[in-house]
Parts: C-alpha cells; sequence; structure tokens
C-alpha cells in the first residue's frame, strides 16, 4: 500500500468513525457528506480519536522517528473537560509510549490530584509526538509536520479549557510568541476560539520549586473556571 492509499484509507477511517455513510456526486459537483443517523452507528470520541491515531501511522514526516523508541499519542478520557499539552516527549515517555510518565509527568499527575482530579478523567497529549533527542526544544519544521494531529485531537475531545504546559504548547495553540511569564493564569483566547490556560511546565518546576507553589494556584483556578462551566 503505498502513502495515497494509506491516506485515503485513513480519510476513509476517519468519515467511518465520524457516522459519515456515503456523499453523492452530481456532474462536477460533490454534494456535502450524508451523515448516518443514530441507529446507524453515529460517532464516538474514542473512535475518532482512533481514527486519528490511524492517520498518524507509522509516523515518519519529520527525522524524529530515526531516534523515537514509541510514538506517544496521548492518554485520558475522550469526554475529557480539560485538556493539558505539554512540549514533547522525554525518556520516559519514549520508553512506555505514553505521556508525562517520568518526573516531570509524576509532579503533573500530583498538580491534578492536588485539585480533586483524575488522571484518567482528563486527557494529556503533547505537541509532538516523537521525543526530540536530548531533549532538545522542538525545531519549527517537527511542530509543523506534527502539531496537525494535535489539532485534530483538540477538535475530537472539544476540551472546556485547554492547559498549556509551558512555552511551545502556548505559543502553538495562541498562534503568539509571547513568553510563558507574561501569560500564565489567564484564561486567553486561541486557536478555533478554545480557551486556552497557559502555566508553567512541569519540568520547569522541577528546576525551579520555589515556583511549584504559583503553578498549584494556577491549577486551583483551573479547576474553578472548568466547573464554572460545568
Amino acid at each position: 500500500m503505498d502513502d495515497m492509499e494509506k491516506s485515503l484509507f485513513a480519510l476513509l477511517r476517519w468519515y467511518q468513525a465520524a457516522g459519515i455513510g456515503h456523499y453523492f456526486a452530481t456532474g462536477d459537483r460533490v454534494e456535502m457528506p450524508v451523515k448516518e443517523s443514530a441507529s446507524q452507528g453515529g460517532s464516538d470520541k474514542a473512535r475518532l480519536l482512533e481514527a486519528v491515531r490511524e492517520e498518524l501511522g507509522d509516523c515518519k514526516r519529520c527525522p524524529l522517528w530515526k531516534t523515537r523508541r514509541h510514538i506517544v499519542f496521548g492518554e485520558g478520557s475522550p469526554e475529557a473537560k480539560v485538556m493539558f499539552v505539554g512540549e514533547a516527549p522525554g525518556e520516559e515517555e519514549d520508553k512506555q509510549g505514553r505521556p508525562f510518565v517520568g518526573m516531570a509527568g509524576q509532579l503533573l499527575t500530583r498538580l491534578i490530584e492536588e485539585v480533586g482530579w483524575r488522571r484518567e478523567e482528563v486527557y494529556i497529549a503533547n505537541v509532538l509526538k516523537c521525543r526530540p533527542p536530548g531533549n532538545r526544544n522542538p525545531k519549527e519544521e517537527e511542530i509543523e509536520a506534527c502539531s496537525p494531529f494535535l489539532l485534530k485531537q483538540i477538535d475530537v475531545i472539544k476540551p472546556k479549557i485547554i492547559c498549556a504546559l509551558g512555552t511551545f504548547s502556548a505559543q502553538l495553540l495562541l498562534g503568539k510568541k509571547l513568553p510563558i511569564s507574561r501569560i500564565r493564569g489567564r484564561v486567553l483566547v486561541g486557536w478555533k476560539g478554545y480557551r486556552i490556560f497557559p502555566t508553567y511546565h512541569p519540568a520547569y518546576l522541577l528546576r525551579n520549586p520555589k515556583q511549584k507553589t504559583v503553578a498549584l494556584n494556577d491549577f486551583r483556578l483551573l479547576k474553578r473556571l472548568v466547573e464554572d462551566e460545568a
């Protein structure tokens, strides 16, 4: 199966997961897709996320595939009200194929639990799905190649608010290059009108432990914001 066939297959799986059964071609015009009724299967977010993962495939869209062990797609509840978006997988994430499971991930889990959530009820992902060598910063071409899959994840889950962890996540979702210290702890309108709440990345907090209290207060505010939207 060549790349074009793979792309077509992934697109058809996306339509299938979304409950789109067929479309009509009339002359030289293609009508809008016709969505199946709920009795014909309908759609659910878990299946849509699976379709995004299938489209990603054994990704070789940027050179990071040469050094990765595992693609780290994301995990959590497809029905999550809040989504946490970090920068890129680290060494432990690359080993396990799961986001935020190393030391920074353990701190993130503690912050999530500290405000009364469970990790299983939120969704966690990264801008990049593969680890940059030596945990270096993502390159622009890597972000350009990988970020469309994050944006599709967001559009499937449709969280009430997105917590951008660190500079690269915030800059991507806001479309602006602003320092995280200036925008953290505030709700800003970002990509496609989603509400973006930037805060410090847990890896930064490990290097600057005095900022952990600031981050915890951000998480408490984030919890209140989500509850107010319930």
